[in-house]
Protein backbone atom coordinates (compact mmCIF):
# COMPACT_ATOMS: atom_id res chain seq x y z
CA UNK A 1 0.00 0.00 0.00
CA UNK A 2 1.27 3.72 -0.98
CA UNK A 3 1.35 6.22 2.33
CA UNK A 4 0.28 8.57 0.36
CA UNK A 5 -2.77 10.31 -1.74
CA UNK A 6 -3.40 13.27 -3.63
CA UNK A 7 -6.74 14.47 -4.67
CA UNK A 8 -6.38 16.62 -7.90
CA UNK A 9 -8.91 18.61 -10.24
CA UNK A 10 -10.44 21.77 -11.09
CA UNK A 11 -12.33 23.75 -8.87
CA UNK A 12 -15.78 22.91 -7.56
CA UNK A 13 -15.73 19.15 -8.62
CA UNK A 14 -15.81 18.13 -5.09
CA UNK A 15 -12.08 16.97 -4.34
CA UNK A 16 -12.29 18.41 -0.59
CA UNK A 17 -15.45 15.97 -0.26
CA UNK A 18 -14.19 12.94 -2.05
CA UNK A 19 -10.67 13.14 0.17
CA UNK A 20 -12.34 13.58 3.32
CA UNK A 21 -14.79 10.82 2.63
CA UNK A 22 -11.40 8.58 1.78
CA UNK A 23 -9.72 9.83 4.69
CA UNK A 24 -13.16 8.83 6.66
CA UNK A 25 -13.17 5.42 5.00
CA UNK A 26 -9.76 4.36 5.89
CA UNK A 27 -9.70 5.84 9.59
CA UNK A 28 -13.23 3.75 10.00
CA UNK A 29 -11.46 0.53 9.06
CA UNK A 30 -8.61 0.98 11.75
CA UNK A 31 -5.86 3.14 9.63
CA UNK A 32 -4.26 6.22 10.95
CA UNK A 33 -4.55 9.31 8.95
CA UNK A 34 -3.79 12.27 8.69
CA UNK A 35 -5.27 14.70 6.26
CA UNK A 36 -3.57 18.30 4.78
CA UNK A 37 -5.94 20.66 3.39
CA UNK A 38 -3.36 21.93 0.43
CA UNK A 39 -5.83 24.96 -0.81
CA UNK A 40 -5.23 28.39 -0.19
CA UNK A 41 -9.12 28.30 -0.07
CA UNK A 42 -9.64 26.02 2.71
CA UNK A 43 -13.24 24.29 4.03
CA UNK A 44 -12.01 21.13 5.12
CA UNK A 45 -12.99 22.31 8.18
CA UNK A 46 -16.06 22.60 7.37
CA UNK A 47 -16.39 19.41 5.72
CA UNK A 48 -15.34 17.50 8.52
CA UNK A 49 -17.23 19.87 10.81
CA UNK A 50 -14.14 20.89 13.01
CA UNK A 51 -12.46 24.50 13.13
CA UNK A 52 -8.30 23.36 11.71
CA UNK A 53 -5.23 25.07 11.48
CA UNK A 54 -1.63 24.47 10.47
CA UNK A 55 -1.11 22.03 13.07
CA UNK A 56 -2.19 18.69 12.84
CA UNK A 57 -6.12 18.56 15.22
CA UNK A 58 -7.68 14.88 15.82
CA UNK A 59 -11.06 14.93 14.42
CA UNK A 60 -12.03 11.29 15.71
CA UNK A 61 -9.97 8.22 16.13
CA UNK A 62 -7.56 7.61 14.11
CA UNK A 63 -7.96 10.65 12.22
CA UNK A 64 -6.11 14.03 12.49
CA UNK A 65 -6.43 17.16 10.01
CA UNK A 66 -4.80 20.28 8.84
CA UNK A 67 -5.28 23.21 6.95
CA UNK A 68 -1.90 24.27 5.71
CA UNK A 69 -1.23 27.82 5.89
CA UNK A 70 0.43 28.91 2.69
CA UNK A 71 1.35 32.33 3.08
CA UNK A 72 2.73 31.72 6.57
CA UNK A 73 5.05 29.20 4.16
CA UNK A 74 5.70 31.63 1.77
CA UNK A 75 6.93 34.13 4.55
CA UNK A 76 9.25 31.20 5.98
CA UNK A 77 10.74 30.51 2.24
CA UNK A 78 11.40 33.85 1.64
CA UNK A 79 12.97 34.36 5.41
CA UNK A 80 15.37 31.06 5.20
CA UNK A 81 16.10 32.07 1.61
CA UNK A 82 17.17 36.17 3.04
CA UNK A 83 19.13 34.98 6.13
CA UNK A 84 21.40 32.64 3.80
CA UNK A 85 22.09 35.67 1.04
CA UNK A 86 22.77 37.81 4.11
CA UNK A 87 25.15 35.70 5.59
CA UNK A 88 26.72 34.57 2.11
CA UNK A 89 27.17 38.44 1.45
CA UNK A 90 27.74 39.99 4.45
CA UNK A 91 30.39 41.18 3.00
CA UNK A 92 28.61 43.41 0.92
CA UNK A 93 26.85 46.26 2.96
CA UNK A 94 25.06 47.95 0.07
CA UNK A 95 22.82 45.19 -1.44
CA UNK A 96 19.71 45.72 -0.79
CA UNK A 97 17.94 42.70 0.56
CA UNK A 98 14.87 43.86 2.15
CA UNK A 99 13.58 45.25 -1.94
CA UNK A 100 14.97 42.64 -3.32
CA UNK A 101 12.88 40.23 -1.00
CA UNK A 102 9.89 42.53 -1.44
CA UNK A 103 9.91 41.86 -5.17
CA UNK A 104 10.31 38.35 -4.92
CA UNK A 105 7.25 37.30 -2.97
CA UNK A 106 5.50 38.23 -5.90
CA UNK A 107 8.23 36.31 -8.34
CA UNK A 108 6.99 33.21 -10.15
CA UNK A 109 7.76 29.72 -8.05
CA UNK A 110 7.84 31.01 -5.05
CA UNK A 111 4.51 29.78 -3.83
CA UNK A 112 5.34 26.81 -5.38
CA UNK A 113 7.99 26.48 -3.63
CA UNK A 114 6.82 27.08 -0.40
CA UNK A 115 4.14 24.46 -0.81
CA UNK A 116 6.86 21.75 -1.27
CA UNK A 117 8.33 22.67 1.72
CA UNK A 118 4.98 22.68 3.96
CA UNK A 119 4.91 18.75 1.80
CA UNK A 120 8.71 18.10 3.00
CA UNK A 121 7.69 19.31 6.82
CA UNK A 122 4.70 16.75 6.48
CA UNK A 123 6.45 14.06 5.18
CA UNK A 124 9.67 14.44 7.33
CA UNK A 125 8.22 15.55 10.31
CA UNK A 126 4.52 14.87 10.74
CA UNK A 127 3.89 11.62 8.90
CA UNK A 128 5.81 9.20 10.95
CA UNK A 129 2.46 9.11 13.41
CA UNK A 130 0.09 8.23 10.61
CA UNK A 131 0.17 5.26 8.22
CA UNK A 132 -1.58 6.78 5.35
CA UNK A 133 -1.37 10.67 4.62
CA UNK A 134 -4.12 12.24 2.97
CA UNK A 135 -3.47 15.61 0.64
CA UNK A 136 -6.79 17.71 -0.99
CA UNK A 137 -5.12 20.08 -3.37
CA UNK A 138 -5.72 23.55 -4.58
CA UNK A 139 -7.20 23.67 -7.97
CA UNK A 140 -5.43 22.00 -11.06
CA UNK A 141 -2.86 25.13 -11.90
CA UNK A 142 -1.22 25.77 -9.00
CA UNK A 143 -1.44 21.77 -7.93
CA UNK A 144 0.24 20.83 -11.55
CA UNK A 145 3.19 23.16 -10.63
CA UNK A 146 4.42 22.03 -7.41
CA UNK A 147 3.86 18.49 -8.57
CA UNK A 148 5.92 19.68 -10.98
CA UNK A 149 8.47 21.67 -9.63
CA UNK A 150 10.96 18.84 -8.56
CA UNK A 151 11.95 17.60 -12.07
CA UNK A 152 11.99 21.11 -13.46
CA UNK A 153 14.19 22.54 -10.54
CA UNK A 154 16.06 19.25 -10.65
CA UNK A 155 17.59 20.27 -14.34
CA UNK A 156 18.36 23.52 -12.97
CA UNK A 157 20.26 22.26 -10.18
CA UNK A 158 22.17 19.97 -12.68
CA UNK A 159 23.32 22.84 -14.68
CA UNK A 160 24.90 24.65 -11.87
CA UNK A 161 26.39 21.66 -10.38
CA UNK A 162 28.32 21.17 -13.60
CA UNK A 163 29.05 25.39 -13.36
CA UNK A 164 30.62 25.37 -9.94
CA UNK A 165 32.62 21.75 -11.00
CA UNK A 166 33.93 24.31 -13.33
CA UNK A 167 34.80 27.50 -11.62
CA UNK A 168 36.41 24.62 -8.50
CA UNK A 169 39.01 23.24 -11.60
CA UNK A 170 39.98 26.40 -12.75
CA UNK A 171 40.41 27.53 -9.16
CA UNK A 172 42.44 24.07 -8.50
CA UNK A 173 44.57 25.26 -11.46
CA UNK A 174 45.38 28.72 -10.81
CA UNK A 175 46.41 27.36 -7.64
CA UNK A 176 48.59 24.72 -8.87
CA UNK A 177 50.50 27.47 -11.31
CA UNK A 178 50.39 30.32 -8.59
CA UNK A 179 50.20 29.10 -5.16
CA UNK A 180 50.46 32.79 -4.16
CA UNK A 181 47.56 33.82 -6.05
CA UNK A 182 44.45 35.22 -4.20
CA UNK A 183 42.45 32.31 -5.55
CA UNK A 184 44.68 30.30 -3.44
CA UNK A 185 42.97 31.65 -0.02
CA UNK A 186 39.74 30.56 -1.25
CA UNK A 187 37.74 27.55 -1.68
CA UNK A 188 38.87 25.04 -4.61
CA UNK A 189 38.07 21.43 -3.68
CA UNK A 190 33.71 20.33 -3.67
CA UNK A 191 33.94 18.99 -0.06
CA UNK A 192 34.95 22.18 1.22
CA UNK A 193 32.44 24.17 -1.01
CA UNK A 194 29.65 25.74 0.96
CA UNK A 195 28.09 26.82 -2.91
CA UNK A 196 28.84 22.78 -4.40
CA UNK A 197 26.93 21.41 -0.61
CA UNK A 198 24.01 23.80 -0.84
CA UNK A 199 23.32 22.69 -4.24
CA UNK A 200 23.86 19.13 -3.34
CA UNK A 201 21.70 19.75 -0.18
CA UNK A 202 19.17 21.07 -2.90
CA UNK A 203 19.00 18.24 -5.23
CA UNK A 204 18.62 15.74 -2.53
CA UNK A 205 15.44 17.70 -1.09
CA UNK A 206 14.12 18.04 -4.66
CA UNK A 207 14.40 13.99 -5.67
CA UNK A 208 13.15 13.33 -2.14
CA UNK A 209 10.05 14.88 -3.62
CA UNK A 210 10.03 13.38 -6.81
CA UNK A 211 9.80 10.22 -5.00
CA UNK A 212 7.07 11.24 -3.12
CA UNK A 213 4.93 11.90 -5.92
CA UNK A 214 5.88 9.47 -8.36
CA UNK A 215 6.89 6.31 -6.27
CA UNK A 216 4.97 6.50 -2.79
CA UNK A 217 1.67 8.33 -4.14
CA UNK A 218 -1.42 7.28 -5.24
CA UNK A 219 -2.76 10.26 -7.53
CA UNK A 220 -6.65 10.63 -8.22
CA UNK A 221 -8.46 13.00 -10.53
CA UNK A 222 -11.83 13.74 -9.08
CA UNK A 223 -14.26 15.07 -12.03
CA UNK A 224 -17.90 15.65 -12.50
CA UNK A 225 -19.70 14.42 -15.43
CA UNK A 226 -19.20 17.36 -17.73
CA UNK A 227 -17.31 17.73 -20.83
CA UNK A 228 -15.06 20.85 -18.68
CA UNK A 229 -13.41 18.38 -16.12
CA UNK A 230 -13.34 15.93 -18.12
CA UNK A 231 -10.75 18.16 -20.39
CA UNK A 232 -9.33 18.92 -17.35
CA UNK A 233 -8.53 15.46 -16.04
CA UNK A 234 -6.74 14.65 -19.68
CA UNK A 235 -4.39 17.88 -18.89
CA UNK A 236 -3.57 17.03 -15.64
CA UNK A 237 -2.60 13.04 -16.80
CA UNK A 238 -1.37 14.47 -20.30
CA UNK A 239 1.09 16.99 -17.19
CA UNK A 240 1.50 13.89 -14.99
CA UNK A 241 2.79 11.78 -17.85
CA UNK A 242 5.99 14.58 -18.49
CA UNK A 243 7.42 14.09 -14.96
CA UNK A 244 6.75 10.35 -14.90
CA UNK A 245 3.87 10.56 -12.07
CA UNK A 246 1.27 7.59 -12.92
CA UNK A 247 -2.48 8.57 -12.62
CA UNK A 248 -4.33 5.77 -10.36
CA UNK A 249 -7.47 6.51 -10.24
CA UNK A 250 -10.33 8.27 -11.55
CA UNK A 251 -13.16 9.61 -8.87
CA UNK A 252 -16.62 10.32 -10.64
CA UNK A 253 -18.27 12.98 -8.21
CA UNK A 254 -21.97 13.75 -8.35
CA UNK A 255 -23.09 11.28 -10.54
CA UNK A 256 -26.51 11.66 -11.60
CA UNK A 257 -26.46 15.43 -11.05
CA UNK A 258 -27.22 16.17 -14.18
CA UNK A 259 -28.75 14.85 -17.58
CA UNK A 260 -26.35 16.52 -19.90
CA UNK A 261 -24.46 14.24 -22.63
CA UNK A 262 -20.58 13.58 -21.52
CA UNK A 263 -18.45 10.79 -22.09
CA UNK A 264 -14.90 9.67 -20.75
CA UNK A 265 -12.36 10.48 -23.19
CA UNK A 266 -10.52 7.24 -24.11
CA UNK A 267 -7.29 8.64 -23.44
CA UNK A 268 -8.52 7.87 -19.49
CA UNK A 269 -9.76 4.76 -20.04
CA UNK A 270 -7.09 2.69 -18.68
CA UNK A 271 -7.29 4.24 -15.78
CA UNK A 272 -9.54 2.69 -12.99
CA UNK A 273 -13.17 4.50 -12.43
CA UNK A 274 -14.99 5.10 -9.39
CA UNK A 275 -18.51 6.47 -9.39
CA UNK A 276 -19.92 8.48 -6.47
CA UNK A 277 -23.79 8.93 -6.31
CA UNK A 278 -24.83 12.88 -5.90
CA UNK A 279 -26.47 13.39 -2.44
CA UNK A 280 -29.25 15.18 -3.37
CA UNK A 281 -30.16 16.46 0.17
CA UNK A 282 -26.63 17.70 0.93
CA UNK A 283 -23.75 16.79 3.31
CA UNK A 284 -24.61 18.32 6.27
CA UNK A 285 -22.57 16.17 9.22
CA UNK A 286 -19.63 14.12 9.16
CA UNK A 287 -21.02 10.72 8.87
CA UNK A 288 -23.01 11.83 5.45
CA UNK A 289 -19.38 12.70 4.13
CA UNK A 290 -18.62 9.12 5.43
CA UNK A 291 -21.60 7.68 3.72
CA UNK A 292 -20.71 8.44 0.51
CA UNK A 293 -19.30 4.96 -0.91
CA UNK A 294 -15.35 5.13 -1.29
CA UNK A 295 -14.77 1.27 -0.49
CA UNK A 296 -13.73 0.60 -4.44
CA UNK A 297 -11.21 3.39 -3.84
CA UNK A 298 -9.66 2.21 -0.92
CA UNK A 299 -9.64 -1.24 -1.98
CA UNK A 300 -7.71 0.36 -4.88
CA UNK A 301 -5.18 2.69 -2.54
CA UNK A 302 -4.48 -0.75 -0.87
CA UNK A 303 -3.76 -2.64 -3.79
CA UNK A 304 -1.34 -0.42 -5.40
CA UNK A 305 1.89 -0.72 -3.99
CA UNK A 306 4.60 1.93 -4.03
CA UNK A 307 7.13 1.83 -7.28
CA UNK A 308 10.81 1.59 -6.61
CA UNK A 309 13.28 3.56 -8.41
CA UNK A 310 13.38 2.84 -12.39
CA UNK A 311 9.85 1.08 -12.82
CA UNK A 312 6.75 2.43 -14.15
Amino acid sequence: MKSNAFFLGKGGVGKTTTSAAFALSLARSGTRVLIASLDPAHNLGDVLATKLDDTPKNVEPRLDALEVDLNAWVQKYLKESKDELSQQYSYNMTLNLNSFFDIMKYSPGTEEYAMLWAIEHIRCNLSGDYDVVVYDTPPTALSLRFLAMPAISNIWIAELTKLRERILEKRQTITRINPESPVASSCVDKDDDKVYGKLGSIKRRLTDLSMLFGQESYIAVVLNPDSLSVSEALRIKDELDKIDVPLCGICLNKRGVSKAAWELDKRLSDTPLFEMDFVPGGLHTRDDVAAIDTSALVTSFKAAPARTKGTT
